[in-house]
């Protein structure tokens, strides 16, 4: 009786080179400060945005998940 082996491919192993990633990791990063700004303020993007508080129930969980008081 002979045993039969099964080979197992090694991964291939992918390199980004750090210029490709860091105006990626920039946009992200404001993006995230900006998404922050309007989950965080009670009034300001209410103001900017609309006047029937749109913006304040759309992110009202996400102000609670975050910990920020919005009554």
């Amino acid at each position: 009786m002979s045993q039969a082996t099964a080979t197992v491919p090694h991964p291939v192993q992918v390199s980004i080179p750090l210029r490709e990633i860091v105006p990626w990791a920039i946009f992200v990063g404001i993006l995230s400060l900006i998404v922050l700004f309007f989950v965080s303020t009670e009034a300001g993007a209410v103001e900017l945005f609309a006047g029937n508080g749109l913006v304040h129930e759309f992110v009202h969980d996400g102000r609670h998940l975050l910990a920020f008081p919005c009554h």
